[in-house]
């Protein structure tokens, strides 16, 4: 399932930050460039501000760039900064022509390089009389967050998930669901998949009719309301976004639950001290919380959990601890999740137990995560135009972006999703069946 470059309307293409000079191209960086693709794992072709065109093959070409203005090249030549040529084509100042993931590997690629120095050095100084962008030639997204501060909190959570639920709804399934689903059979659709994820989620906790559950991060209320029509319970979500609590609470209105379902506006620190549930999911929420909060997340899900109750946390992890320095977390944490962190699954668990909790299982993802975030590309991919007028071309790009890029991190392992099913330490009885599969019945 290939993503091409988005294909926008009309009126958004001729939207141009600045005007191009017709600067012509210096012959170092021409050799330097065209030693640079020579050895392109993807056939690849370079037009240089409609002034000059380079390609690597004599065959057809795969993948073709667009630097618009000089400035970009100038840029990248002199610091190789690959968040800026994100900035650049988010402003239309740089294009490409091709599949998303032909892109990613490419820029992969041209980044980590090793180039004969005295040819560098001669492209750099070439690049150096290139004419540069000004400020305001690169629109740049949003506000800007410092990539150091971890730990979200409602503003972050809100710059993410209010977005729009119409803009959501064009890339998820029906129920909503923005975690990764479990494709179960190969022929699985996204929507079946979403489901046989709600449910495999209730059979993990055992839920039982009559039950209390909580979802910490309950997103639009698709697992509340699958729990509390499909098990009986009665249930209670937690979410820092109006805009979700706002569309989770008519739904639960129009599918009959409003006795059984209720959704808060809650910080999870936050949560009263007299609350008590049997069972407690947060699903795709850890992400969120940054590391140095695991603690605090923990003893919160602790305290509110019922002696022989169980807890499923499930979420993203890295297998690389410093990915907060890669490009693809500087990314993330300015673009998509501000103060999001990523830890690796030993210290995720290390922390749960540190906190009281005993791990039962872990269930490893990671095949089911690249599938469903290629269903969430291909399906915003076919609903461009209509995002651009919810969210704008900044945002629409953007999030295109960070699904592609995260299906290739999760495809290349170094992006892992885990479910961890957690019970209290302090039950020493043993409350489950002797068999996982005995539990999951």
């Amino acid at each position: 399932m290939s993503v091409q470059s988005p294909k926008l309307s009309n009126r958004t293409q001729s939207q141009r930050v600045c005007a191009v000079p017709r600067t012509a191209v210096p012959a170092a960086i021409t050799t330097l460039l065209e030693s640079a693709i020579a050895e392109c794992p993807v056939p690849i072709a370079i037009n240089l501000w409609n002034v000059q065109y380079l390609r690597a093959y004599a065959g057809p070409v795969r993948l073709t760039l667009y630097f618009r203005h000089p400035g970009v090249l100038r840029n990248l030549l002199l610091f190789r900064d690959r968040m800026f040529l994100t900035e650049c084509w988010i402003s239309n100042l740089f294009d490409f022509e091709g599949s998303l993931e032909d892109m990613i590997a490419v820029a992969q690629y041209l980044s980590s390089r090793r180039l004969p120095l005295r040819a560098v050095l001669q492209a750099c100084v070439c690049a150096a009389t290139l004419p540069a962008l000004s400020m305001s030639d690169v629109v740049r997204y949003g506000k800007t967050h410092t990539v150091r501060r971890v730990g979200s909190n409602a503003s972050d959570i809100q710059h993410h998930y209010d977005v729009g639920n119409e803009f959501y709804k064009l890339f998820l399934d029906p129920n909503l669901v923005y975690s990764c689903a479990h494709f179960e059979r190969d022929d699985f659709t996204l929507a079946q998949a979403q489901e046989a994820k709600l449910d495999l989620i209730c059979r993990k906790l055992r839920l039982q009719p009559g039950e209390t559950f909580l979802d910490i991060g309950c997103g639009w209320g698709a697992l509340l309301c699958w729990a509390a029509k499909n098990y009986g319970v009665t249930a209670c979500g937690i979410t820092l976004s109006p805009a979700q609590r706002e569309y989770g609470l008519k739904r639960v209105q129009e599918e009959g639950l409003a006795n059984r379902v209720r959704i808060e506006l809650m910080d999870y620190r936050q949560m009263p001290a007299d609350w008590q549930f049997d069972k407690i999911a947060s699903i795709g929420m850890i992400e969120h919380v940054g590391v140095r909060n695991y603690s605090a997340y923990f003893t919160a899900a602790l305290d509110v959990l019922k002696h022989d109750g169980l807890f499923l946390c499930h979420g993203i992890t890295t297998s690389r601890r410093a990915q907060g320095g890669s490009f693809e977390g500087k990314f993330v944490r300015k673009y998509i999740f501000p103060g999001g962190e990523l830890a690796e699954l030993p210290e995720l668990v290390g922390h749960a137990r540190h906190e009281g909790f005993e791990t039962v299982d872990v269930d490893a993802w990671r095949p089911h995560y690249v599938k469903t975030l290629r269903c969430w590309s291909h399906n915003l991919q076919s609903h461009m135009e209509q995002a651009v007028d919810i969210a704008g071309e900044r945002v629409t790009k953007l999030w295109l972006l960070y699904m592609t890029a995260s299906a290739k991190g999760f495809e290349e392992n170094w992006l892992r999703i885990y479910q961890v099913l957690l019970r209290r330490s302090d039950s020493a009885i043993w409350n489950l069946p002797m068999t996982r599969a005995d539990w999951l019945m």
